[in-house]
């Protein structure tokens, strides 16, 4: 596997998969973070140290193999240019602070961009496995299956009282962040959000942006995870989002039937104007871009907007975002020229569509 295909391909292999719940939970993700006994954690280590950390760790996994993923493509961030780095965490392959805070740091990605394992970012290892839809479950048994398998190679830092230690006392314990990617386009719409939201907190849960911690939620999709790793099991934390979710899953299927029932003219009104938008306009900044596919996402999961699909709105979550966009028209582009060339690239993709007549 290229880094160029990692670069090229907007959408990642797993992202074309089907999962429970997909109209609502994008995905799910776990995360599980670890650290090497030998070395000074990558937080407080000096560049040299940094160094022999890298070194020690991809002469036991550059070019190895875990079962069905086949073999990981070892990726130095130093190598990279900074649009490459940009577009690598959008495709939520590497998380933002492995590009703007490591320092000799690497990835180990799968060739269905379903697992990558970062190398010297807060954590010396930080294991993430993504699935389509709500399988949390399904996420957690293959963490656990690449942990036992990395524990083979190396020896972690672990405190019999504490559990794993980790760079963040907030991750000591399991090391482990459950997460989803959820999309609650009725629950805003009708304003529900803003009374469930505090709850959330209340359950040790916390809600972040699509890039986690700093980010901003952009068009109605959320990341909610655990913020307790200590004093819970892996699979205690994880039912604990699973419950939480469901939850959510059930409020915003009931906010999407009133609005079919109650407001249905009004509805249609707003996600064809958002799908009239996208498929004419000429210039559109980044949050109104993902204002307009939250919207048509919505109309398609109702079944008001025929022959789009969520592959393509995936698609176009992604090649939207400024690091994609200019690496798509193979140029640095100033904010105005990103909207205009953003406003082509839809056009142009919904075109791919054949789609006259989107109302149903």
């Amino acid at each position: 596997m290229t880094l160029r295909r990692f670069i090229d391909q907007a959408v990642s292999p797993w992202m074309q998969g089907d999962g429970p719940n997909v109209d609502i939970v994008l995905s799910s993700r776990i995360r599980l973070a670890r650290n090497l006994t030998e070395f000074a954690f990558p937080v407080m280590a000096t560049e040299s140290q940094a160094k022999k950390a890298l070194d020690f760790i991809r002469e036991r996994l550059e070019g190895a193999e875990y079962h069905s993923l086949g073999k990981f493509a070892w990726i130095d961030m130093d190598r990279l240019e900074p649009i490459e780095k940009r577009v690598l965490v959008e495709k939520h392959l590497i998380s933002p602070y492995l590009v703007e805070e490591s320092v000799h740091s690497a990835a180990l990605i799968n060739d269905a961009e379903s697992v990558s394992i970062m190398v010297n970012e807060e954590d010396h290892l930080r294991i993430q496995c993504l699935f389509p839809g709500f399988q949390l479950n399904e996420a957690l048994t293959l963490a656990n299956g690449i942990d036992d398998w990395l524990e083979q190679k190396f020896t972690f830092a672990f405190d019999e009282q504490r559990g794993y230690l980790t760079s963040c006392p907030t991750n000591v314990g399991t090391g482990l962040r459950a997460s989803v990617m959820i999309h609650l386009p009725a629950l805003m719409i009708t304003q529900r959000m803003n009374r469930i939201a505090p709850a959330i907190n209340q359950f040790g849960l916390v809600i972040r942006g699509i890039y986690g911690e700093g980010s901003e939620a952009l068009g109605n999709v959320f990341q909610i995870s655990n913020q307790i790793t200590l004093g819970k099991s892996e699979e205690d934390i994880v039912e604990d989002l699973r419950g939480v979710v469901m939850q959510l899953i059930q409020q915003e299927n009931a906010a999407r039937r009133d609005l079919m029932n109650f407001s249905r003219i009004q509805l249609e009104d707003r996600v064809f104007r958002s799908y009239g938008v996208l498929a004419n306009s000429r210039i559109i900044p980044s949050k109104e871009a993902a204002k307009c596919l939250s919207d048509v996402r919505l109309g398609v999961d109702l079944g008001l907007i025929k022959g789009v699909t969520r592959n393509v709105l995936n698609e176009l979550m992604v090649l939207t975002q400024p690091g994609f966009l200019q690496h798509y028209f193979k140029e640095t582009l100033e904010p105005e020229e990103r909207d205009v060339r953003r406003a082509t690239l839809i056009r142009e993709r919904l075109k791919k569509t054949g789609l006259d007549d989107p109302i149903e």
